[in-house]
């Protein structure tokens, strides 16, 4: 596997998305998202194919909120996520940036245990917004 803080193209992005069923957007959605990203990391395979990322989103002095952390099913189990959230944060330290948070996806909060992070209190901050429309 290829590491690398390279971004991917936005198509390369929406095919991912796609593949994992994350959500269906128009490409002009991911080349904003990816424009607006601190720090991006990829993974491909030896044939070159985009095979996980996770994203950065940044102050750039204060605060880092990691998100799209995404591994294909084929190539989950093989550590890849680990090592991609791994470098998100040498990365955010190597610039300055300790405060590295992220929101869990249902399920995956002891992955990101795993990882270094820990849940907060009930009682501490988070939340999500609901369509009040």
């Amino acid at each position: 596997m290829e590491y690398s803080l390279s971004a991917p193209t936005a198509m390369e992005f929406k095919a991912l998305y796609d593949e994992t069923g994350w959500a269906d957007w128009p490409l002009d959605r991911f080349e904003c998202a990816l424009s607006g990203s601190w720090v991006v990391c990829t993974v491909r395979n030896d044939a070159g194919r985009l095979v996980g990322m996770g994203r950065l989103i940044s102050d750039g002095a204060l605060h880092a909120f990691v998100t799209e952390m995404i591994v294909t099913e084929q190539a989950r189990g093989a550590g890849i996520g680990g090592e991609v959230l791994a470098r998100l944060v040498a990365e955010a330290r190597s610039r300055g940036v300790d405060d590295v948070q992220l929101f869990a996806a249902r399920g995956r909060a002891e992955f990101y245990e795993r990882h270094g992070f820990e849940r907060r209190p009930q009682s501490g901050p988070g939340m999500d917004v609901v369509d009040v429309r």
